[in-house]
């Protein structure tokens, strides 16, 4: 398997305080049944500001350790994006990066809203020729409120990423029933671990993959399966029709 969400590099964000952690959770991944992870280190957010040149001499740092180890995982450069006005002019200024060097950007946004600019921001990024990748819409509180603002988005070419930790319900029943219904609306594209560490926050991504084959079907799964591939390897993703629902009132899910 492909994970294309991961803080597996040590020093740079919340993720491994070590090498040796960094290590552990490459073995973790390998047991967990994935073979290539992008490591996406936070950046631009109120904590964290991770350089582009920061990061990829880590990755070849970590790359290097994983050979001398004989750890049979292969990691790629990346950057979790917060989304911030800044962000189209941060693409000129290259000082950010797309997932391993493909057309796919990966943003996050705040965890209570949609920002203003997002809408824009989507519609340069298909001007440039890149397509959006937002993670974890799931644990989003607008989106909670009316999942349909992800059909807008998609409109001017975003993906949705959900998190394993999302559907196996880590994060609470609310947000898994959310993480459940975007999967059923056909609204999710791709699923990653965003690993940070070996035990609050471990790689599970066979499991979740496991979770959606129940709930929601096998063919699915392979489905985003297969996406994960086809971000790794710079090619189109496959999408499905959305189905169309009503939207809720915000914050429903915090009742």
């Amino acid at each position: 398997m492909i994970d294309i969400h991961t803080h597996i590099l040590h020093g740079l964000d919340d993720g491994p305080g070590s090498l040796e952690q960094s290590l552990e959770m490459a073995r973790m991944a390998v047991s967990n049944g994935i073979s290539t992870v992008f490591a996406t280190p936070h950046h631009r957010t109120s904590r964290y500001y991770t350089p582009s040149a920061d990061i990829e001499e880590a990755v070849a740092g970590l790359n290097e350790s994983l050979l001398e180890h004989g750890i049979p995982l292969h990691v790629k450069s990346g950057q979790e994006i917060r989304v911030t006005p800044n962000l189209i002019n941060d693409w000129y200024e290259d000082t950010l990066l797309t997932l391993g060097g493909t057309r796919y950007l990966l943003i996050e946004c705040p965890a209570y809203s949609l920002p203003a600019e997002l809408a824009e921001i989507c519609h340069e990024c298909s001007v440039l020729g890149l397509v959006p990748v937002i993670a974890h819409p799931e644990r989003n509180a607008e989106v909670a409120g009316d999942p349909d603002k992800l059909l807008q988005l998609a409109e001017w070419g975003a993906v949705f990423q959900l998190t394993s930790d999302s559907i196996l319900g880590t994060f609470g029943s609310k947000v898994q029933s959310l993480a459940f219904e975007l999967c059923s609306r056909r609204l999710i594209h791709l699923v990653a671990s965003d690993a940070h560490d070996l035990v609050r926050r471990p790689f599970r991504l066979s499991e979740a993959y496991e979770k959606i084959e129940a709930k929601i079907g096998g063919d699915y799964a392979e489905y985003c399966r297969r996406n994960a591939i086809r971000v790794a390897n710079d090619l189109a993703l496959e999408k499905r029709e959305p189905v169309a629902g009503r939207p809720r009132r915000i914050f429903a899910m915090f009742r």
